[in-house]
Protein backbone atom coordinates (compact mmCIF):
# COMPACT_ATOMS: atom_id res chain seq x y z
CA UNK A 1 0.00 0.00 0.00
CA UNK A 2 1.71 3.46 -0.81
CA UNK A 3 1.87 5.50 2.25
CA UNK A 4 1.09 9.53 0.45
CA UNK A 5 3.19 12.24 0.59
CA UNK A 6 1.83 15.84 0.64
CA UNK A 7 4.07 19.08 -0.39
CA UNK A 8 2.05 22.06 1.31
CA UNK A 9 3.31 25.96 1.50
CA UNK A 10 2.45 29.27 0.33
CA UNK A 11 1.95 29.96 -3.27
CA UNK A 12 4.77 30.51 -5.47
CA UNK A 13 7.51 28.44 -2.44
CA UNK A 14 8.51 26.00 -5.52
CA UNK A 15 5.71 23.50 -4.71
CA UNK A 16 5.24 22.64 -8.30
CA UNK A 17 9.35 22.69 -9.18
CA UNK A 18 9.80 20.04 -6.26
CA UNK A 19 6.80 17.96 -7.24
CA UNK A 20 8.47 17.72 -10.81
CA UNK A 21 11.95 17.51 -9.37
CA UNK A 22 11.03 14.07 -6.72
CA UNK A 23 9.48 13.01 -9.95
CA UNK A 24 12.39 12.84 -12.15
CA UNK A 25 10.10 13.61 -15.37
CA UNK A 26 6.98 14.61 -16.51
CA UNK A 27 6.58 11.42 -18.90
CA UNK A 28 7.08 9.29 -15.49
CA UNK A 29 3.66 10.43 -14.51
CA UNK A 30 2.18 7.89 -17.40
CA UNK A 31 1.80 8.31 -21.16
CA UNK A 32 -0.89 10.01 -22.84
CA UNK A 33 -3.78 7.54 -23.64
CA UNK A 34 -6.42 9.28 -25.75
CA UNK A 35 -9.18 10.75 -23.87
CA UNK A 36 -7.05 10.79 -20.42
CA UNK A 37 -7.35 13.98 -18.46
CA UNK A 38 -3.33 15.24 -17.89
CA UNK A 39 -4.10 17.92 -15.36
CA UNK A 40 -3.00 15.44 -12.51
CA UNK A 41 -1.51 16.60 -9.47
CA UNK A 42 -0.35 13.32 -7.67
CA UNK A 43 1.95 10.62 -9.12
CA UNK A 44 3.57 7.25 -8.11
CA UNK A 45 7.03 7.95 -7.04
CA UNK A 46 9.08 4.49 -8.03
CA UNK A 47 12.21 5.61 -8.67
CA UNK A 48 13.58 5.43 -4.74
CA UNK A 49 14.11 2.73 -2.37
CA UNK A 50 10.79 3.34 -1.40
CA UNK A 51 7.40 3.95 -3.66
CA UNK A 52 5.29 6.44 -2.73
CA UNK A 53 2.11 8.88 -4.16
CA UNK A 54 3.27 12.26 -4.20
CA UNK A 55 0.45 14.94 -4.41
CA UNK A 56 1.20 18.17 -5.29
CA UNK A 57 -0.89 21.18 -3.82
CA UNK A 58 -2.14 24.92 -4.61
CA UNK A 59 -1.02 27.48 -2.28
CA UNK A 60 -2.14 27.76 1.18
CA UNK A 61 -2.91 31.52 2.12
CA UNK A 62 -4.56 31.15 5.82
CA UNK A 63 -6.12 35.03 5.61
CA UNK A 64 -7.59 35.40 2.44
CA UNK A 65 -11.37 36.42 1.04
CA UNK A 66 -10.12 35.62 -2.80
CA UNK A 67 -12.52 32.90 -3.93
CA UNK A 68 -9.79 31.25 -5.66
CA UNK A 69 -7.22 31.59 -2.85
CA UNK A 70 -9.96 30.33 -0.84
CA UNK A 71 -10.49 27.25 -3.14
CA UNK A 72 -6.30 26.88 -2.75
CA UNK A 73 -6.50 26.52 0.83
CA UNK A 74 -9.27 23.96 0.91
CA UNK A 75 -7.26 22.02 -1.35
CA UNK A 76 -4.04 22.06 0.68
CA UNK A 77 -6.23 21.16 4.03
CA UNK A 78 -7.98 18.09 2.04
CA UNK A 79 -4.34 17.20 1.08
CA UNK A 80 -3.32 17.51 4.95
CA UNK A 81 -6.54 14.85 5.67
CA UNK A 82 -5.35 12.43 3.16
CA UNK A 83 -1.29 12.60 4.05
CA UNK A 84 0.29 10.25 6.11
CA UNK A 85 4.02 12.14 5.22
CA UNK A 86 3.64 15.92 5.18
CA UNK A 87 6.59 17.99 2.83
CA UNK A 88 6.16 22.17 4.36
CA UNK A 89 7.95 24.25 2.13
CA UNK A 90 9.09 27.37 2.63
CA UNK A 91 10.79 30.23 0.78
CA UNK A 92 13.87 31.77 1.96
CA UNK A 93 13.50 34.76 -0.23
CA UNK A 94 10.33 35.46 0.80
CA UNK A 95 11.49 34.99 4.80
CA UNK A 96 9.09 33.75 7.46
CA UNK A 97 6.25 34.91 7.30
CA UNK A 98 2.85 35.47 9.66
CA UNK A 99 1.08 33.04 6.72
CA UNK A 100 4.24 30.31 6.85
CA UNK A 101 3.55 30.48 11.06
CA UNK A 102 -0.24 29.94 10.77
CA UNK A 103 0.56 26.81 8.56
CA UNK A 104 3.25 25.50 10.90
CA UNK A 105 0.22 25.38 13.34
CA UNK A 106 -2.50 23.77 11.40
CA UNK A 107 0.47 21.03 10.44
CA UNK A 108 1.19 20.42 14.43
CA UNK A 109 -2.94 20.06 15.14
CA UNK A 110 -3.05 17.44 12.25
CA UNK A 111 -0.20 15.11 14.46
CA UNK A 112 1.52 14.00 11.35
CA UNK A 113 4.99 13.58 10.62
CA UNK A 114 6.34 17.07 9.00
CA UNK A 115 9.53 17.61 7.18
CA UNK A 116 10.39 21.14 6.83
CA UNK A 117 12.06 21.81 4.46
CA UNK A 118 13.06 25.63 2.76
CA UNK A 119 13.39 25.81 -0.95
CA UNK A 120 15.74 28.48 -2.82
CA UNK A 121 18.61 28.19 -0.85
CA UNK A 122 21.37 28.26 -3.78
CA UNK A 123 24.30 29.10 -1.76
CA UNK A 124 26.23 30.23 1.44
CA UNK A 125 24.11 33.16 1.62
CA UNK A 126 20.55 31.26 1.31
CA UNK A 127 21.94 29.36 4.04
CA UNK A 128 22.39 31.86 6.26
CA UNK A 129 19.22 33.48 5.80
CA UNK A 130 17.48 30.30 6.47
CA UNK A 131 18.43 30.53 10.18
CA UNK A 132 15.67 32.25 11.20
CA UNK A 133 12.97 29.25 9.86
CA UNK A 134 14.12 28.10 13.56
CA UNK A 135 11.28 30.88 14.58
CA UNK A 136 8.75 27.93 13.72
CA UNK A 137 9.97 26.46 17.26
CA UNK A 138 11.24 23.34 14.90
CA UNK A 139 14.43 21.63 16.00
CA UNK A 140 16.11 21.30 12.29
CA UNK A 141 15.13 21.42 8.57
CA UNK A 142 16.31 20.80 5.47
CA UNK A 143 18.03 23.35 3.08
CA UNK A 144 17.20 22.93 -0.27
CA UNK A 145 16.87 24.00 -4.20
CA UNK A 146 14.42 22.15 -6.33
CA UNK A 147 15.46 24.17 -9.23
CA UNK A 148 19.07 22.71 -9.14
CA UNK A 149 18.59 19.81 -7.44
CA UNK A 150 20.63 20.93 -4.04
CA UNK A 151 19.93 19.10 -0.80
CA UNK A 152 17.21 16.87 -2.29
CA UNK A 153 19.09 13.57 -1.47
CA UNK A 154 18.63 14.75 2.53
CA UNK A 155 15.01 15.41 1.95
CA UNK A 156 14.89 11.93 0.47
CA UNK A 157 16.85 10.10 3.10
CA UNK A 158 14.28 11.91 5.48
CA UNK A 159 11.00 10.38 3.56
CA UNK A 160 12.86 6.79 3.11
CA UNK A 161 13.15 6.76 7.45
CA UNK A 162 9.39 8.03 7.39
CA UNK A 163 8.22 5.49 4.70
CA UNK A 164 7.19 1.78 6.37
CA UNK A 165 8.73 -1.41 4.44
CA UNK A 166 6.09 -1.57 1.99
CA UNK A 167 5.10 -5.42 2.17
CA UNK A 168 2.98 -7.19 -1.26
CA UNK A 169 -0.41 -7.65 -0.97
CA UNK A 170 -1.21 -11.21 -1.15
CA UNK A 171 -2.89 -11.74 -4.17
CA UNK A 172 -4.66 -15.15 -3.60
CA UNK A 173 -5.96 -17.05 -6.77
CA UNK A 174 -9.56 -17.35 -5.29
CA UNK A 175 -10.51 -14.15 -3.76
CA UNK A 176 -11.63 -10.90 -5.80
CA UNK A 177 -11.30 -7.53 -4.34
CA UNK A 178 -13.40 -4.85 -5.76
CA UNK A 179 -12.96 -1.23 -5.33
CA UNK A 180 -16.00 1.03 -5.73
CA UNK A 181 -14.74 4.31 -6.70
CA UNK A 182 -15.84 7.72 -8.20
CA UNK A 183 -16.43 11.45 -7.11
CA UNK A 184 -18.62 12.33 -4.05
CA UNK A 185 -22.04 12.35 -4.14
CA UNK A 186 -22.39 9.92 -7.11
CA UNK A 187 -23.95 7.53 -5.38
CA UNK A 188 -21.39 5.00 -4.26
CA UNK A 189 -22.53 3.86 -0.53
CA UNK A 190 -25.92 3.61 -1.57
CA UNK A 191 -24.61 0.86 -4.15
CA UNK A 192 -22.69 -0.37 -1.17
CA UNK A 193 -25.77 -1.49 0.20
CA UNK A 194 -27.58 -2.46 -2.76
CA UNK A 195 -24.56 -4.85 -4.16
CA UNK A 196 -23.95 -6.15 -0.62
CA UNK A 197 -27.73 -6.53 0.83
CA UNK A 198 -28.18 -6.90 4.53
CA UNK A 199 -28.84 -10.75 4.33
CA UNK A 200 -25.05 -11.53 1.99
CA UNK A 201 -22.85 -9.68 3.92
CA UNK A 202 -21.08 -13.22 6.02
CA UNK A 203 -18.55 -10.98 7.94
CA UNK A 204 -18.40 -7.75 9.29
CA UNK A 205 -16.83 -5.31 8.03
CA UNK A 206 -13.21 -4.31 9.28
CA UNK A 207 -11.12 -1.69 8.98
CA UNK A 208 -8.49 -1.94 5.76
CA UNK A 209 -5.24 -0.65 5.81
CA UNK A 210 -6.93 2.61 3.98
CA UNK A 211 -7.94 5.53 6.11
CA UNK A 212 -11.57 5.96 5.66
CA UNK A 213 -12.02 2.74 3.54
CA UNK A 214 -14.17 -0.37 4.64
CA UNK A 215 -13.28 -4.17 3.17
CA UNK A 216 -16.46 -6.10 3.65
CA UNK A 217 -15.92 -9.79 2.57
CA UNK A 218 -19.07 -11.57 1.00
CA UNK A 219 -19.55 -14.04 -1.00
CA UNK A 220 -21.49 -14.57 -4.07
CA UNK A 221 -22.20 -17.66 -6.01
CA UNK A 222 -19.82 -19.54 -4.25
CA UNK A 223 -17.03 -16.62 -4.82
CA UNK A 224 -15.18 -15.20 -2.46
CA UNK A 225 -15.15 -11.04 -2.95
CA UNK A 226 -13.77 -8.23 -1.04
CA UNK A 227 -15.73 -4.83 -1.63
CA UNK A 228 -13.22 -1.83 -1.08
CA UNK A 229 -15.19 0.79 0.12
CA UNK A 230 -13.61 4.63 -0.47
CA UNK A 231 -15.90 6.91 1.14
CA UNK A 232 -14.17 10.01 -0.38
CA UNK A 233 -13.45 13.32 1.77
CA UNK A 234 -15.58 13.81 4.34
CA UNK A 235 -16.00 17.36 5.89
CA UNK A 236 -17.98 19.90 7.81
CA UNK A 237 -19.41 21.94 5.47
CA UNK A 238 -20.00 22.28 1.54
CA UNK A 239 -17.30 20.06 -0.30
CA UNK A 240 -16.38 22.56 -3.19
CA UNK A 241 -15.24 21.12 -6.87
CA UNK A 242 -11.84 22.43 -6.05
CA UNK A 243 -11.60 19.83 -3.34
CA UNK A 244 -13.10 16.79 -5.63
CA UNK A 245 -9.37 15.95 -6.93
CA UNK A 246 -8.60 14.61 -3.11
CA UNK A 247 -10.89 12.41 -3.32
CA UNK A 248 -9.11 10.55 -6.09
CA UNK A 249 -6.47 9.90 -3.69
CA UNK A 250 -8.70 7.70 -1.64
CA UNK A 251 -9.84 5.72 -5.09
CA UNK A 252 -5.93 5.46 -5.52
CA UNK A 253 -5.65 4.10 -2.42
CA UNK A 254 -7.77 0.91 -3.07
CA UNK A 255 -6.76 0.67 -6.39
CA UNK A 256 -4.04 -0.30 -6.03
CA UNK A 257 -4.83 -3.68 -4.02
CA UNK A 258 -7.99 -4.06 -6.29
CA UNK A 259 -8.74 -6.44 -9.13
CA UNK A 260 -11.77 -5.14 -10.13
CA UNK A 261 -12.85 -1.51 -9.89
CA UNK A 262 -16.42 -0.59 -10.22
CA UNK A 263 -16.22 3.58 -11.78
CA UNK A 264 -19.79 5.06 -10.40
CA UNK A 265 -20.70 7.92 -12.55
CA UNK A 266 -23.74 10.29 -12.46
CA UNK A 267 -25.91 10.17 -14.72
CA UNK A 268 -27.47 13.45 -14.13
CA UNK A 269 -24.05 15.17 -14.25
CA UNK A 270 -22.45 13.44 -17.36
CA UNK A 271 -18.63 11.96 -17.77
CA UNK A 272 -16.12 14.71 -15.96
CA UNK A 273 -12.71 15.59 -16.17
CA UNK A 274 -12.12 13.95 -12.84
CA UNK A 275 -14.06 10.26 -13.88
CA UNK A 276 -10.80 10.79 -16.63
CA UNK A 277 -8.46 11.00 -14.46
CA UNK A 278 -9.76 8.47 -12.00
CA UNK A 279 -10.23 5.71 -14.91
CA UNK A 280 -7.20 6.60 -16.19
CA UNK A 281 -4.98 5.63 -13.42
CA UNK A 282 -7.29 2.45 -13.44
CA UNK A 283 -6.01 2.05 -16.98
CA UNK A 284 -2.89 2.67 -16.15
CA UNK A 285 -2.27 -0.05 -13.40
CA UNK A 286 -3.72 -2.27 -15.32
CA UNK A 287 -7.14 -3.05 -13.58
CA UNK A 288 -10.53 -4.34 -14.96
CA UNK A 289 -12.82 -1.73 -15.10
CA UNK A 290 -16.45 -1.40 -15.22
CA UNK A 291 -18.84 1.23 -15.57
CA UNK A 292 -21.55 2.00 -13.55
CA UNK A 293 -23.63 4.75 -14.89
CA UNK A 294 -25.79 5.80 -11.77
CA UNK A 295 -28.63 7.49 -10.67
CA UNK A 296 -30.19 6.27 -14.33
CA UNK A 297 -33.59 6.56 -12.83
CA UNK A 298 -33.39 10.68 -12.28
CA UNK A 299 -32.64 11.78 -15.99
CA UNK A 300 -35.97 12.18 -18.47
CA UNK A 301 -35.44 9.89 -21.42
CA UNK A 302 -36.82 9.36 -24.59
CA UNK A 303 -35.60 6.65 -27.45
CA UNK A 304 -32.24 7.99 -27.86
CA UNK A 305 -31.54 8.92 -24.41
CA UNK A 306 -29.18 5.41 -23.79
CA UNK A 307 -27.56 5.44 -27.04
CA UNK A 308 -26.69 9.16 -26.52
CA UNK A 309 -25.17 8.44 -23.34
CA UNK A 310 -23.13 5.41 -24.64
CA UNK A 311 -22.02 7.59 -27.28
CA UNK A 312 -20.30 9.89 -24.90
CA UNK A 313 -19.29 7.15 -23.05
CA UNK A 314 -17.34 5.68 -25.77
CA UNK A 315 -16.06 9.69 -27.23
CA UNK A 316 -14.57 10.60 -23.77
CA UNK A 317 -13.36 6.79 -22.69
CA UNK A 318 -11.12 6.11 -25.60
CA UNK A 319 -9.05 4.29 -23.65
CA UNK A 320 -11.42 1.91 -21.94
CA UNK A 321 -13.05 -0.10 -25.00
CA UNK A 322 -12.74 -3.18 -22.94
CA UNK A 323 -14.67 -1.88 -20.14
CA UNK A 324 -18.31 -2.73 -19.98
CA UNK A 325 -20.98 -0.86 -18.50
CA UNK A 326 -23.96 -0.66 -16.91
CA UNK A 327 -27.23 1.54 -16.31
CA UNK A 328 -28.14 1.30 -12.65
CA UNK A 329 -30.13 3.32 -9.82
CA UNK A 330 -29.09 2.55 -6.47
CA UNK A 331 -32.52 4.50 -5.31
CA UNK A 332 -34.67 2.23 -7.17
CA UNK A 333 -33.01 -0.64 -7.65
CA UNK A 334 -32.95 -0.59 -11.38
CA UNK A 335 -30.51 -3.43 -12.82
CA UNK A 336 -28.51 -3.82 -9.49
CA UNK A 337 -29.02 -8.04 -10.21
CA UNK A 338 -26.88 -7.75 -13.25
CA UNK A 339 -23.60 -5.89 -11.20
CA UNK A 340 -22.19 -9.39 -9.83
CA UNK A 341 -22.77 -11.85 -13.10
CA UNK A 342 -21.25 -8.92 -15.14
CA UNK A 343 -18.15 -8.63 -12.50
CA UNK A 344 -17.69 -12.32 -11.76
CA UNK A 345 -17.64 -12.66 -15.81
CA UNK A 346 -15.08 -9.51 -15.70
CA UNK A 347 -12.98 -11.57 -13.09
CA UNK A 348 -13.13 -15.00 -14.94
CA UNK A 349 -11.16 -13.19 -18.28
CA UNK A 350 -8.82 -11.14 -16.05
CA UNK A 351 -7.53 -14.15 -14.20
CA UNK A 352 -7.88 -16.71 -17.12
CA UNK A 353 -4.50 -18.74 -18.73
CA UNK A 354 -4.35 -19.91 -21.82
CA UNK A 355 -2.34 -22.63 -22.86
CA UNK A 356 1.13 -22.07 -24.54
CA UNK A 357 0.26 -24.51 -27.65
CA UNK A 358 -3.53 -22.40 -27.99
CA UNK A 359 -1.46 -18.84 -27.56
CA UNK A 360 0.83 -19.75 -30.83
CA UNK A 361 -1.52 -21.18 -32.92
CA UNK A 362 -3.70 -17.97 -32.53
CA UNK A 363 -0.32 -16.23 -33.44
CA UNK A 364 0.23 -17.80 -36.22
CA UNK A 365 -3.45 -17.39 -37.86
CA UNK A 366 -2.51 -13.52 -36.27
CA UNK A 367 0.40 -12.97 -38.84
CA UNK A 368 -0.80 -14.81 -41.53
CA UNK A 369 -4.00 -12.84 -41.97
CA UNK A 370 -1.81 -9.18 -41.25
CA UNK A 371 1.86 -10.00 -41.57
CA UNK A 372 3.54 -7.66 -40.08
CA UNK A 373 5.50 -4.29 -42.22
CA UNK A 374 9.28 -4.07 -43.20
CA UNK A 375 11.35 -2.34 -41.20
CA UNK A 376 14.29 -0.48 -42.53
CA UNK A 377 14.76 -3.68 -44.92
CA UNK A 378 14.29 -6.13 -42.95
CA UNK A 379 11.04 -8.72 -42.05
CA UNK A 380 9.74 -8.43 -38.70
CA UNK A 381 9.08 -12.02 -37.04
CA UNK A 382 7.52 -13.61 -34.47
CA UNK A 383 8.81 -16.60 -33.36
CA UNK A 384 6.50 -17.47 -30.53
CA UNK A 385 4.43 -16.13 -27.20
CA UNK A 386 3.53 -17.49 -23.83
CA UNK A 387 1.51 -16.09 -21.25
CA UNK A 388 3.59 -14.34 -18.42
CA UNK A 389 1.12 -13.49 -15.97
CA UNK A 390 -3.19 -12.81 -15.33
CA UNK A 391 -4.58 -9.61 -13.77
CA UNK A 392 -4.19 -8.11 -16.41
CA UNK A 393 -3.58 -11.30 -18.84
CA UNK A 394 -0.24 -10.48 -20.04
CA UNK A 395 1.67 -12.21 -23.04
CA UNK A 396 5.08 -11.88 -23.89
CA UNK A 397 5.78 -12.58 -27.90
CA UNK A 398 9.54 -13.07 -28.97
CA UNK A 399 10.59 -11.32 -31.81
CA UNK A 400 13.78 -10.40 -34.03
CA UNK A 401 13.20 -6.76 -33.58
CA UNK A 402 11.23 -6.14 -30.48
CA UNK A 403 11.89 -2.39 -30.58
CA UNK A 404 10.84 -1.90 -33.87
CA UNK A 405 6.80 -3.48 -33.10
CA UNK A 406 4.53 -0.30 -34.57
CA UNK A 407 1.95 0.79 -31.49
CA UNK A 408 -0.37 0.36 -34.71
CA UNK A 409 0.44 -3.51 -34.81
CA UNK A 410 0.73 -3.79 -31.11
CA UNK A 411 -2.90 -2.72 -30.97
CA UNK A 412 -3.55 -5.09 -34.30
CA UNK A 413 -2.28 -8.10 -32.20
CA UNK A 414 -3.65 -7.20 -28.65
CA UNK A 415 -7.73 -6.94 -30.71
CA UNK A 416 -6.71 -10.46 -31.98
CA UNK A 417 -5.74 -11.92 -28.81
CA UNK A 418 -9.23 -10.72 -27.14
CA UNK A 419 -11.24 -11.76 -30.10
CA UNK A 420 -9.35 -15.25 -29.79
CA UNK A 421 -9.36 -15.79 -26.35
CA UNK A 422 -12.41 -14.18 -24.93
CA UNK A 423 -10.75 -11.29 -23.49
CA UNK A 424 -13.49 -8.68 -24.44
CA UNK A 425 -14.04 -7.00 -20.89
CA UNK A 426 -10.54 -6.73 -19.69
CA UNK A 427 -6.87 -5.39 -20.36
CA UNK A 428 -4.50 -7.13 -22.21
CA UNK A 429 -1.08 -6.54 -22.13
CA UNK A 430 1.88 -7.44 -24.50
CA UNK A 431 5.46 -7.42 -23.69
CA UNK A 432 7.84 -7.92 -27.03
CA UNK A 433 10.83 -9.44 -26.06
CA UNK A 434 14.30 -10.65 -27.98
CA UNK A 435 15.07 -14.51 -28.47
CA UNK A 436 18.00 -13.82 -26.53
CA UNK A 437 15.57 -12.94 -23.10
CA UNK A 438 14.45 -16.06 -23.79
CA UNK A 439 15.94 -17.65 -20.58
CA UNK A 440 15.33 -13.83 -18.64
Amino acid sequence: MLRTVAIIGRPNVGKSTLFNRLLGQRKAIVEDFPGVTRDRHYAEITRYDKPFLLVDTGGFEPQTEDQLLCQMREQSQAAVEEADIIIFLLDVREGLTAADKEIAAMLRRAEKPVVYVVNKVDGDKQEMAALEFYGLGIDHFIPLSAEHGRGVGELLDTLNELLPDTAPVEDSETEVRLALIGRPNVGKSSLVNRILGYERVVANPVAGTTRDSIDTPFVFDKQRYVLIDTAGIRRKGKVTVALEKYSAIHALKAMDRAHVVLMVIDATEGVTDQDLSIAGYAYEKGRAIILLINKWDVPEKDNHTMKNFVDEIQRRFKFLTFAPHLFVSALSGQRINKIMPLVAEVADQFNRRVPTGKINQGLEEFLAKHPPAMVRGHRLKFYYATQNAVRPPTFVLFSNRPEDVHFSYERYLVNCFREKFNFDKVPVRLQFRGRDKESR
